[in-house]
């Protein structure tokens, strides 16, 4: 009965998540937060009133969102409507995320440049939403009037300890705005990469002077700059509308179009993105997906959008509320003096190196001008195109030979009897673990086989060819470029070995240390220091990395602050690999050691005390005891951990992504987080990726197999 049902509940669950039928409801995902998500909660209430259609809205981390959308909507078991900004829709008409919408759309209530950046080859694939960018948002209670231009606000006269400007400079999005005066782009109309050249290189020069002589704060993140301003210790501050719904209540503020910049006589001009509703395929199958997203980008949505949302809705004909909102006037004044970014994939794949290099530059490792140059090579060696598809028949003729090998020696066991009658008596033993062994085939060797499989493939999602090795090659090769060039397999894999290295040597020496510790017969409150010390072990991993990357801030983390007051000069974690290396280590080895330490403690619990009082009576020093009765009796037990440690570490890709994110330039990347990024930053390679994951496993396994021997060895 369960070897029928197990296929049964696979088969429904796979069909329910694939094609919606009319009696489910309609699938809405978005990425608002605050005010805009409380705006479009209603607006949602409102359609369900006024349609009976039922919608499930699932609201998902931003910086989440592009991947998760890309990894759920192609397969039909994502949404059947999304929320997101136009210039991501050139990848996810790629990626097979999104479909056209159907040619009777009557577009014309919207703004013509909100339809032509959703209209890729002649299709419109959204209807408009809003209409975002960049403004300036200003404490009222620190300045009374707009400023003039950048540098008028600068030097404007300011209480001790207050900031003139805030915004996260060390992010391309946000540097755009300069960038812009500056008369450079980051994507050529061409495609290129056009974050280089001489004028790009004087907005870098220009942000980090403003660092250097402490106007705006250096590394400081979305969350950091905002708690700045709402605390009064920042006069003007560079956010989007979703910022809005967090300041009100908070402090006093009113929001304005950015300023000119003097230098260049030209107004700082952000990136214009437009947001739209748009849907899957599964959704395309759907009429009532249709009548929601109609719904969305209507007028009586854009009423309650405007009122709860302070959006600047896309719509011709503003509604009411909007003419005597001086917010939403402010957004619609910037909107004329931006920049509508560009909505191909290239424009997803020149984030990555252009954040990589304004963070480096900023940070005074290298000069502009080197990290540019750099920037420039990591995006061409990123949209190069994918090797030509190969023959598949060699791969043929060698699962061929080996299928014919496997049914000979089948043959040859049939033959001598040794075939059946085994498999005859333990066929009640198969029928027991049969459920086990369907579970793990479907969830462990399915996936494993599956990736092994696309690492053959290259190419865009929905149109991936076979390639051969050709993955293999160019990863091995270092595609061209020297093998411990920036970025290289073999460079990251050292940086992989020596990073599992330290971290595992000191999980153990730390987690024996304290095991030895908390086993002395002698010691008081141990299970108090036992739950203490097992606590960095609790907590969940990617909540410590965050806290860990807030406490190495460099103007506000704890770390700077003791070290400062030892008198050690604040420095910039990230802009070293030895710096920013150590960051990790020190993390992941407050993650790790209490494992070590959990083992050693029950390790030692089997280390007979007549055996230690047999030595001390021989007259063994406590040195002697430790190194010659108890380690060699607790090796056997700690064996096995330090083996799991190793993979674990190897593989601990929350640590690594989270606290250093791989800077500087990448330098700090394992292979894991390498493998990551070449699936979902970097025009979702997944061939490419899937490589990697396959050289992962094949490292991890023989690693693991010499560590075995080598244990063998020493037994025997």
């Amino acid at each position: 009965m369960l070897r029928w049902l197990l296929p049964l509940v696979f088969l429904l669950t796979w069909g329910r998540d694939s094609f919606a039928s009319d009696g489910e409801p309609v699938r809405l995902w978005h990425a608002y937060r605050g005010g805009e998500q409380a705006a479009l909660d209603q607006a949602v209430a409102a359609f369900q009133k006024s349609s009976g259609v039922e919608v499930e809205v699932l609201q998902l981390p931003h910086d989440a969102y592009a991947s998760k959308l890309g990894a759920a909507a192609p397969g039909g078991a994502g949404p059947d409507v999304f929320i997101d900004a136009h210039e991501r829709f050139g990848d996810y008409i790629r990626r097979g995320v999104v479909t056209p919408l159907p040619e009777s759309i009557d577009s014309s209530a919207f703004p013509r440049g909100a339809v032509e950046a959703l209209t890729l080859d002649g299709k419109l694939y959204g209807l408009p939403l809003a209409l975002k960018a960049l403004v300036l948002y200003l404490n009222t209670d620190l300045l009374k009037q707009a400023p003039e231009s950048v540098e008028a606000l600068i030097d404007t006269p300011l209480p001790s300890g207050v900031f003139p400007l805030v915004y996260e400079a060390n992010d391309a999005y946000y540097h755009a705005a300069f960038l812009h005066a500056f008369g450079a782009r980051q994507l050529n109309p061409d495609g290129s990469f056009g974050f280089s050249g001489p004028e790009a290189v004087r907005s870098i020069e220009f942000v980090r002077d403003l660092m250097q002589r402490g106007k705006i704060p250096e590394e400081a993140g979305g969350s950091v700059v905002k708690q700045l301003f709402i605390s009064g210790k920042a006069a003007a501050y560079i956010s989007g509308p979703w910022s809005a719904g967090e300041l009100d209540g908070k402090v006093n503020y009113r929001a304005v179009p950015l300023p000119q910049l003097a230098a260049t006589g030209k107004p700082l001009e952000p990136y214009l993105t437009v947001e739209a509703a748009a849907l899957t395929p599964r959704g395309a199958q759907n009429t009532r997906a249709l009548q929601l997203a109609r719904y969305l980008a209507g007028p009586e949505s854009a009423e309650i959008r405007v009122k709860v949302g302070r959006q600047l809705v896309a719509l011709r004909k503003l509604p009411p509320s909007a003419a005597g909102d001086p917010f939403i006037q402010a957004f619609a004044n910037q909107a004329e003096h931006a920049v509508p970014m560009p909505s191909g994939d290239r424009m997803r794949t020149s984030w990555e190196p252009a954040n990589r290099a304004l963070k480096k530059a900023l940070s005074g490792a290298v000069s502009p001008e080197a990290a540019l140059e750099e920037a420039t090579r990591r995006f061409d060696d990123m949209v190069r195109p994918p090797p030509p598809p190969a023959s598949p028949t060699p791969l043929l003729l060698v699962v061929g030979g080996l299928c014919l090998l496997g049914a000979f020696r089948l043959w040859r066991q049939a033959e001598r009897g040794e075939l059946w009658s085994p498999i005859k008596r333990s066929l009640p033993a198969y029928l027991w673990v049969a459920h086990a062994v369907i579970a793990v085939g479907v969830l462990v060797f399915v996936p494993i086989f599956v990736g092994a499989a696309a690492s053959l493939y290259a190419g865009p999602q929905g149109s991936m060819h076979y390639v051969g090795l050709a993955n293999f090659w160019e990863i091995l090769t270092a595609r061209g470029a020297p093998l411990l060039s920036s970025g290289s397999f073999y460079l990251v894999l050292l940086v992989t070995i020596l990073w599992t290295l330290l971290n595992v040597g000191l999980h153990l020496l730390i987690g024996f240390s304290l095991g030895l510790l908390l086993s002395r017969p002698t010691l008081r409150l141990k299970p108090l220091y036992r739950v203490i010390l097992i606590l960095p072990w609790a907590v969940p991993s990617y909540v410590t990395a965050l806290a860990w990357r807030g406490m190495f801030d460099r103007q506000f983390g704890a770390v700077s602050a003791i070290l400062e007051s030892l008198g050690v000069e604040p420095f910039s974690w990230w802009a070293q690999f030895s710096t920013a290396f150590a960051a990790n280590v020190s993390t992941n080895v407050w993650l790790g050691f209490p494992f070590m330490m959990v083992v050693t403690l029950g390790a030692l619990t089997a280390v007979p005390k007549d055996v230690l009082e047999a030595a001390e009576v021989d007259g063994a020093t406590r040195w002697q005891r430790l190194r010659l009765v108890t380690i060699p009796m607790v090796k056997p037990v700690l064996g096995p951990a330090v083996l799991l440690g190793s993979i674990w570490t190897f593989n601990m890709f929350n640590v690594v992504f989270l606290v250093s994110g791989g800077e500087p330039d990448g330098t700090t990347e394992i292979l894991v987080s390498e493998a990551y990024r070449w699936a979902f930053t970097r025009q979702a390679q997944y061939g490419y990726a899937a490589a990697y994951s396959v050289l992962i496993f094949l490292l991890l396994f023989f690693g693991s197999r010499l560590m075995n021997r080598s244990r063998t060895l020493e037994a025997v």
